[in-house]
């Protein structure tokens, strides 16, 4: 809660006690406290007024040294929690060794760790003091000497009349910002301001460069690749018009062999592809290079095969039959996995490229009044790209002196879908301008779609009043101005998008869940991006269900070119929810997070408050499981 990260309650965060059985050590002092009664009568009121806290209302337990404290951002909700004299709360001081990799079995427990004695209402309310600005806290406990130099979690047992009503465990889960699919805007082409995919609310707004991308096979144990393989790549940066701004490289073994030689044998794949490369231009180019095992591949191929037992072996003991006779059969399968994904970023080759702001404005403006639209347009455009890269300001588009006039049009559409890309917050005078334009051009397909998309915007931030109806009408009427068939089934979700969220805030669920039924039938006719993916899923989750999110993700999480920040947003969406742990491509997906950041995935695991979930994710079985294998070097 009251750290500085967002916490997301998205399963259940609280854990409603539906046990069977009690399992405690005898040894444990319960203080009193009845566990079997937590679906009494005792426990409605308290329920009720915890489930109907508003969603601003924030707690957590707080450490000071050995203290521990009870911190809210509201003490009105506090003080209706606690109203009788035996209502309070407990810690569970839990220590993360309870999961060491060497403990054959987790026992399943209420109580998972050191049980402090209960603080009930009097001692919690007569001890409630302000801390800081915005919180309240109180003091519930002290960590006994023999824990403090442990990992540990405090899990809170809240109680009604001495009896438990709810055992909550906080989940510190990642928050990401979404919005709609993106549309892009369109210039000479559609250009798209995509949205990179950045945890706890840090939005970051790239405009599209051209990207190449290429897979290049090795074959096994050489490390140079065929040059058939790579004429495609030289075919491809010998036609173009752009230079290369970057090269990523993903190069991936088989899985067979030592894993050192594998990661060794790789960079030399991917540094052999560089030196190729860079043969083609100076100066250097950026590279970012990662290499590993190809896992995911080879525990997808072997689905439905006569080897899908080795699915459930782990790493090393699959490593172990992959030899001699079997290693010989499974060759055809291997050899796919051999392989570098190569994307290149490019840049378009700009001739005025060392001139200042200054020179460019006024160049563009001499070739406007001197009608050389050839040449107005190829400065346009190297300002456009001064301004994508923040080497000036956007107060420059309001400088470049362009007619209002219809042989003008392009110009002018350009700068306002410029403003757009570059400024959202300008969205209002961008639709305005737009408007303007469509009276000299008013069958632009540019103008007319830029102006849709601008509406689209404005409608879903409560900025215009839109007659949906009318809006829906101008959306399909784009096919007339030439716009294709996917672009516009693109706004038609997001349309929808934006009809769902109404319906949902009116709570008129059975037209929202109409809204929803057109969305899930629609997004596959055109192609998605990674925030798209992101955008859709969150979508889902909030809106419809966890299980259209999942779904929509299931399948990319098992490639290996899956977006590192969506992959991770995917387990973040799963990884508290057992039983989709317990799958066998569950466990491919955890190892795609490994091979692409194993250290981002282990912390995970670390204790809340410390860039962890929660360690707790450790009683499941199956996420200890791939834990221990990879993460206790």
């Amino acid at each position: 809660m009251l750290n500085s990260k967002i916490m997301k309650i998205k399963y259940l965060l609280s854990l409603l006690l539906a046990f069977t059985f009690l399992n405690v050590t005898e040894a444990q002092n319960l203080y009193g406290i009845d566990f079997t009664n937590y679906d009494s009568e005792r426990c409605q009121k308290f329920n009720q007024a915890f489930y109907n806290r508003p969603k601003e209302v924030k707690f957590g337990i707080k450490r000071d040294n050995a203290n521990l404290y009870f911190e809210t951002n509201d003490k009105d909700w506090f003080n209706s929690l606690f109203v009788n004299a035996y209502d309070g709360v407990a810690i569970d001081i839990v220590a993360k060794d309870r999961y060491a990799c060497d403990v054959s079995q987790i026992e399943p427990v209420q109580i998972k760790g050191k049980l402090l004695p209960p603080v009930f209402s009097k001692r919690l309310k007569s001890g409630l003091k302000k801390s800081g600005n915005t919180l309240y806290r109180v003091l519930v406990g002290r960590i006994p000497a023999n824990l403090l130099n442990k990992e540990l979690e405090f899990n809170t047992l809240f109680l009604s009349d001495r009896t438990l009503c709810q055992y909550y465990v906080i989940y510190d889960l990642e928050a990401y910002p979404w919005d709609l699919l993106d549309m892009g805007m369109y210039l000479d082409s559609i250009t798209y301001n995509a949205k990179e995919i950045k945890a706890n609310s840090e939005e970051s707004y790239v405009l599209k460069n051209k990207t190449l991308k290429f897979k290049i096979p090795f074959e096994k144990n050489k490390s140079e690749y065929s040059q058939d393989d790579i004429k495609p790549l030289y075919d491809s940066l010998r036609l173009t018009d752009f230079n290369i701004k970057s090269i990523h490289i993903k190069a991936y073994s088989s899985v067979e062999g030592s894993l050192e030689r594998n990661i060794k044998l790789q960079e030399q794949r991917a540094s052999s592809i560089v030196t190729a490369i860079q043969a083609f231009q100076k100066p250097s180019i950026t590279n970012v290079i990662s290499s590993s095992e190809n896992w995911v591949e080879f525990l997808n191929a072997i689905e439905n095969t006569k080897h899908e037992d080795l699915k459930h072996l782990s790493k090393a003991q699959i490593k172990a039959k992959l030899v001699g006779a079997l290693a010989t059969e499974m060759e055809p399968i291997l050899k796919q996995h051999r392989k570098a994904l190569v994307t290149l970023e490019l840049e378009k080759k700009d001739v005025y490229k060392d001139l200042s702001a200054t020179e460019l404005l006024n160049k563009f403006n001499a070739s406007i009044v001197s009608d050389e639209l050839d040449e107005a347009q190829k400065i346009q455009n190297s300002l456009f790209e001064k301004l994508k890269n923040k080497e000036v300001s956007p107060d420059l588009l309001n400088k470049m002196e362009v007619p209002n006039q219809l042989k003008y049009v392009a110009f002018l559409n350009k700068t306002s879908a410029y403003k757009y890309l570059l400024e959202a917050p300008k969205i209002l005078i961008v639709y305005n301008e737009l408007l303007e334009l469509e009276k000299l051009a008013p069958k632009d397909k540019r103008v007319k779609y830029n102006i849709v998309v601008t509406k689209l915007k404005l409608w879903r931030y409560k900025a215009l009043d839109v007659d949906k109806n009318k809006l829906k009408a101008e959306l399909k009427a784009l096919k007339n101005y030439g716009i294709n068939d996917q672009l516009i089934a693109r706004l038609l979700v997001n349309y929808h998008i934006i009809i769902a969220e109404d319906l949902m805030r009116q709570r008129d669920y059975d037209n929202k869940d109409k809204a929803v039924t057109f969305i899930e039938a629609n997004y596959k006719k055109f192609e998605l991006s990674d925030y798209d993916y992101l955008s859709l899923a969150q979508f889902f989750s909030y809106y419809a269900n966890t299980e259209l999110s999942v779904a929509l993700l299931k399948d990319k999480a098992k490639r290996i070119d899956i977006d590192e920040n969506l992959l991770f947003y995917y387990l973040n969406l799963t990884i508290i929810n057992p039983e989709l742990t317990k799958t066998s491509d569950y466990r491919t997906i955890m190892l795609n997070a490994l091979n692409m950041n194993k250290s981002r995935y282990c912390k995970l695991f670390n204790p809340f408050g410390e860039g962890g979930v929660t360690f707790q994710l450790l009683e499941d079985d199956y996420l200890r499981s791939t834990y221990c294998e990879n993460c206790t070097d």
